[in-house]
């Protein structure tokens, strides 16, 4: 018994140090003593930065990164999308014009949640 806890100790520190791995612990006091017990859930976090174009049309978002060339969807779950709009618009004054920018966040199945990004380039403000 002592050497399963061992290896489970062991393998959760592995899980724990790994590349991009978080845990929670989570212990609920309501339960009496004989119920309690711990709850470990790992998430893997893939926050990733990526420099590209970022351009808008008839109100869809997207992205073309620059290394690999690959054209995404954007999804910015923490903002007004009304208000991106509008920066959008007012830095690059209509729709379709490619603004270079790098964005962070995740890629999941086409779509890039963009969790911050940084406009790196504005046409006319490099001369």
């Amino acid at each position: 018994m002592k050497d399963c806890k061992f290896q489970i100790l062991i393998f959760c520190s592995a899980l724990f140090f790994s590349c991009s791995v978080q845990l929670k612990t989570s212990a609920e006091a309501e339960k009496t003593p004989k119920e309690s017990g711990v709850q470990i859930i790992a998430e893997h976090s893939d926050k990733n930065t990526y420099t590209g174009w970022w351009i808008y049309g008839e109100g869809q978002h997207i992205f073309k990164d620059e290394t690999t060339l690959g054209e995404w969807g954007l999804a910015f779950p923490n903002e007004n999308m009304e208000e991106l709009v509008e920066l959008y618009l007012s830095v690059c004054e209509m729709e379709y014009f490619p603004m270079e920018c790098i964005m962070q966040g995740n890629l999941q199945n086409e779509t890039l949640e963009v969790t911050s990004f940084e406009i790196t380039y504005i046409q006319g403000c490099g001369e």
